[in-house]
């Protein structure tokens, strides 16, 4: 298995820069669906290597990773992901920030692993090698490589949910969203997808109930009906949830 070094830690006047972030912009963004406000007037600049997302259930953390990836768009208001918008430049945004689904079923497609994570190569402009190349890559980086001939609906939901994450790595995304990537695993696979999450140099922002997940992040925002009630260091913002969630 590939060692993966965790952003920022470690480094010293020999070793490789460290990889490039993202700013996020929310301009007083809104978003109404269904009848109903899941963001209201949301203003953010995020540009953290580690940012958290926390809040009760449909307080409008799913919609904000949503908006982000151009799966949602802004009632009012307007997001930029360095620069571009992804409500009219979504292809070229998710060539830079990819999405981990709660579900992996709702993000993979052919029943082979390594067709699949193919599959979401191909739009890619990459030859055949290139894109093999990558696929193989990315399952070796997570220590998945023997999962590649493997059907999907004969792994488990923690092997599921490290091939869709595979996926997103093998395009070498500057930013990776998850949405509660461990509500759906067991302890041990739980345990599994945080230490690699731990030390993945990516730019990543997580919608997580496992507040354990976010504790040693730069920042956690808490959302409250689609507004966000408290922006700063991890410990700070888990007390802040847990005593609004009282």
């Amino acid at each position: 298995m590939s060692v993966i070094v965790p952003a920022g830690a470690g480094r010293g006047p020999g070793d490789p820069p460290e990889p490039p972030r993202q700013t996020i912009l929310f301009d007083a963004v809104a978003v109404a669906r269904e009848g109903r406000v899941a963001l209201d007037g949301v203003t953010l600049r995020l540009a953290e290597a580690r940012i958290g997302i926390v809040g009760l259930n449909g307080s409008g953390k799913s919609t904000l990773l949503k908006t982000i990836i151009g799966l949602v768009a802004p009632s009012a208001g307007r997001v930029t992901v360095d620069g571009l918008d992804p409500s009219a430049q979504a292809r070229a945004v998710r060539a830079t920030t990819g999405l981990l689904f709660q579900n992996p079923d709702n993000q993979i497609v052919f029943p082979i692993v390594a067709d699949d994570l193919a599959f979401g190569l191909k739009n890619h402009g990459w030859s055949k090698a290139e894109t093999r190349e990558r696929a193989q890559a990315a399952l070796a980086r997570l220590g998945i490589e023997a999962l590649a001939a493997r059907r999907i609906h004969e792994l488990s939901g923690g092997e599921k949910q490290l091939v869709a994450l595979a996926g997103l790595l093998a395009v070498a995304p500057k930013t990776l969203l998850f949405d509660e990537p461990t509500s759906q695993l067991d302890l041990r696979n739980r345990n599994r997808l945080a230490r690699l999450m731990a030390g993945l140099p990516e730019q990543l922002i997580v919608v997580a109930h496992d507040l354990d997940l976010l504790a040693d992040f730069e920042r956690v925002l808490v959302l409250e009906d689609g507004r966000v009630v408290f922006d700063g260091a991890a410990a700070a913002a888990i007390a802040c949830h847990r005593e609004r969630a009282g």
